[in-house]
């Protein structure tokens, strides 16, 4: 270790980050989550040059989505869980470390990042290179659905099975832990962006009206169900008419919204039935008993924990607080970085 890296640690506070394809958390041991902002940045055309004087990242930056002239580029440079733009992750990192830390000098973190478990080597290269350039002096990384299984307080460590099942915004993470470590797993492609985009394609087709993924997301977020409602709901979507050219508004349901979202939801349910057809008999024998835990913002979506119990027939229950799961278990992990360091994936990536 270079020794002005072993002089800025002492300044330097390590956080544990959740980099996310819809957004980023940033958790301090001791201080818990002190950063979630869209994983979203805006620069000029061209470049890499961020507005605003470097400040268009984040909140900021997801305001101007699909509103933006030719002028601005609004970018999300994180696509399905992995990086889809280097250089603009790295100008995203660097900003939430800077923006965490309250200074630009002396920034020089020890940063443990969470990861899709399906993945590859190269794309974890390029999530340590993005982190390295923005300033870590180490970096570590965890797969997204142990850390969040250590964010909601299973109990990974013992000798039985933990379920999880990890909707984000660009991947769905499935998996069976016991003894510390992943028994098996299922990284799907598939989620919230995908169940964002069916709802644009349904409104599109059934009303000719289209809609941004903004409008869309709301009307997940309002709205959207996986199993039928107690009590059916309704909203105003307002967009443009398809044909005409011009604003419109209408009036949509729950139960259009719950087929709109039929095919998705239906990929996530097999996922999760793929991976317990793989899971050894006497730890899904736990199962019955422990269940699932749904955790990310998937988890959300009214009544997907009925259907997953009635397809699965196991008890599932959502996380409490599931949007910062997968932060708090990065943050549990730094705390503990010595006892848990041989198992991070590091020693396959570092150089």
């Amino acid at each position: 270790m270079h020794p002005l890296d072993f002089i800025l640690g002492f300044v330097s506070t390590d956080m544990g980050i959740d980099l996310g394809t819809a957004n980023t958390l940033v958790c301090i041991p001791g201080h818990g989550i002190v950063l979630s902002e869209p994983s979203v940045v805006a620069v000029k055309p061209g470049t890499n040059k961020v507005l605003l004087n470097g400040r268009a990242v984040g909140i900021v930056a997801k305001s101007m989505l699909e509103k933006a002239p030719s002028s601005i580029s609004v970018i999300r440079p994180l696509k399905n869980g992995v990086i889809a733009d280097f250089d603009i992750t790295e100008a995203m990192l660097k900003y939430f470390i800077t923006k965490v830390h309250k200074r630009k000098w002396g920034v020089r973190p020890r940063i443990l990042i969470a990861i899709p478990s399906g993945i590859t080597a190269v794309e974890k290269r390029a999530v340590v290179n993005s982190a390295e350039r923005a300033g870590a002096r180490e970096v570590y990384l965890v797969s997204e659905p142990k850390a969040a299984a250590i964010g909601v307080g299973l109990p990974v460590g013992e000798p039985e099975a933990s379920m999880v099942v990890d909707i984000g915004g660009g991947t769905t993470e499935v998996a069976v832990l016991s003894l510390g470590d992943i028994f098996t797993h299922e990284s799907l492609r598939i989620a919230g962006d995908e169940l964002d985009e069916s709802i644009v394609q349904y409104v599109r087709k059934t009303y000719n009206l289209d809609i941004g993924h903004r409008t869309a997301e709301q009307i997940k977020i309002s709205i959207g169900s996986a199993y039928p409602l107690e009590e059916e709901l309704t909203m105003e979507v307002r967009g443009r008419d398809a044909i005409a050219g011009l604003p419109r508004a209408t009036n949509i349901s729950s139960e259009e919204i719950r087929e709109a979202l039929r095919e998705p939801i239906e990929k996530i349910v097999y996922a999760v039935k793929a991976t317990l057809e793989r899971t050894a008999p006497e730890l899904a024998s736990d199962l019955i008993t422990n269940g699932l835990v749904l955790v990310g913002g998937g988890a959300l979506i009214r009544r997907l924990d009925t259907l997953l119990a009635e397809e699965t027939g196991l008890p599932v229950k959502v996380a409490a607080d599931p949007l910062t799961a997968v932060a708090r278990g990065t943050g549990y992990l730094l705390e503990n970085l010595d006892l848990f360091k041989a198992v991070l994936y590091d020693e396959d990536i570092q150089t």
